[in-house]
């Protein structure tokens, strides 16, 4: 595909410099996504550019901008979300809040303007055209399949949960005022064109979302025009504004975002736990007691600032020589709340067993292997002092499309499987194999091989070949 690329900074010295663009016209033929696999699928959203040269020149460092001279797929992104799509989706039921927001952006302050209780579309349209609103539509991958299907596959890719929003800002209008956010963003342009602003961070990487005072943020870094087909991406505390200029069409584009509370101090949070609990079973100074009344003093002392230090690095050292990293809440809050594999028919492969039933004298292999973790836990229906390490593996084949990143703790729920440390090396084996025999696995007795993979098999992990 033929390309042309434009260096940041090459705009005009006293206005706002372009960040980094690549501009890619037409090759003829059909263009779309690849969805052979999670790699493939993020290469094709953000080509030309190389994987390699995206992780190294721009994640979580500075915004990339792909405009794209590509009717095929623009009209493949005008096909995942448009405003006449509301309509349709408004007659099964969308709220106010939940579902969709109703704002404006209004002297540099966030306008909400929703009614209570159902959203109609009529009254969505009325606000649209008559008060100049932006309708923000919240995770339509729970009802747009092709979203479900992207969506799905970068969940795999990153290791991390995906999200989307969608926006839509009639001509002469802006719906939210500059801010930034604690997410990465790729940002798909749907319908029409949007203007947009972008500003230096007041906050690399940031872990909240807030709202930056225009006279706090100076004047743009980057500004142009986002066209159907483009893609914008930029890190998670990167300033931006977008509005519909007037004169033109509306504009629909759908934010994707991800990594959210995914940083090296989340993971060290979530690691570090299951390393004091291991470390204080073999060492009697972490299990001695804290001095007297040291939980009533107003300032740490000078002792207890040097214990935690000497603690800390033993901790250290012991981590040097461990492969086993005990994660207590991140893996599985991961596998809990993403979105189960894209399906295309009634997704009876993901809850119901199929093929033959495996046996000793069975090769089988995993299945569905982007979607499964295994974890090392102690044992969570036993008490403190006699908890036992257990492999826990947890799937997402049963996880509902419907309440993805809509925070239904209590419709929430894990799916998996137990099984006792001494499994530990059959189950790598497991993983680690494209095919294996039953018979091979690394078990005291037939009978725990065939039990085994008679577990996996009935939450539809592996399959026999």
């Amino acid at each position: 595909m033929p390309k042309k690329a434009k260096p940041a900074g090459s705009g005009k010295e006293e206005g706002p410099v372009p960040c980094k663009q690549v501009k890619v016209e037409a090759a003829g033929g059909p263009s779309a996504l690849n969805f052979d696999s999670p790699s493939s699928l993020f290469e094709s959203l953000i080509s030309p550019i190389k994987t390699e040269t995206f992780f190294k020149e721009f994640w979580e460092q500075k915004p990339l901008l792909i405009q794209r001279d590509d009717p095929a797929l623009a009209t493949y992104y005008r096909s995942l979300f448009k405003l006449t799509d509301l309509k349709s989706l408004c007659s099964r039921g969308m709220y106010y809040g939940r579902d969709v927001n109703v704002c404006r952006c209004v002297n540099g302050k966030k306008k909400i303007l929703n009614k209570d209780g159902k959203a109609h579309f009529l009254q969505l349209r009325k606000d649209f055209d008559q008060k100049r609103a932006t309708i923000q539509f919240h995770q339509p991958q729970r009802f747009k399949d092709e979203l479900w299907r992207i969506q799905e596959k970068l969940e795999c890719y990153f290791g991390s949960l995906v999200g989307s929003n969608v926006y839509i800002t009639p001509a002469g209008s802006q719906g939210l005022p500059p801010h930034y956010d604690d997410v990465e963003v790729f940002i798909l342009q749907l319908e029409g064109e949007k203007h947009w602003r972008l500003y230096h961070p007041t906050v690399p990487l940031a872990r909240e979302y807030s709202v930056e005072a225009e006279e706090r943020i100076g004047r743009p870094v980057h500004e142009f025009m986002l066209k159907p087909g483009g893609l914008l991406y930029f890190p998670r505390g990167t300033i931006h504004q977008a509005d519909t200029p007037a004169g033109l069409a509306h504009s629909t584009h759908v934010t994707i975002s991800t990594y959210q509370n995914n940083s090296w101090g989340d993971f060290l949070l979530d690691t570090i736990s299951g390393l004091v609990f291991d470390t204080a079973k073999e060492d009697v100074e972490l299990r001695a007691g804290i001095p007297r009344q040291l939980l009533l003093q107003v300032e740490s002392t000078t002792v207890a600032t040097r214990r935690l230090s000497g603690f800390l690095r033993t901790l250290a050292d012991r981590l040097e020589g461990t492969k086993e990293l005990l994660s207590s809440d991140m893996k599985k809050d991961f596998i809990m709340h993403r979105l189960p594999p894209y399906s295309a028919g009634d997704g009876a492969e993901l809850s119901t067993p199929g093929g033959k039933l495996p046996r000793l004298d069975s090769v089988v292999r995993l299945q569905f292997k982007d979607h499964i973790v295994l974890t090392v836990l102690p044992d969570q229906d036993q008490s403190d002092e006699a908890q036992e390490k257990m492999v826990y593996i947890y799937h997402s084949l049963k996880n509902r499309r419907e309440t993805h990143m809509m925070g239904n703790e209590e419709e929430t729920e894990s799916h998996g499987l137990r099984f006792p440390l001494s499994h530990l090396d059959a189950l790598k084996q497991i993983w680690n194999s494209s095919t294996i025999s039953v018979k091979d696995l690394k078990l005291t007795t037939d009978e725990e091989r065939e039990s085994l993979v008679l577990s996996l098999w009935t939450e539809c992990l592996i399959q026999v070949v």
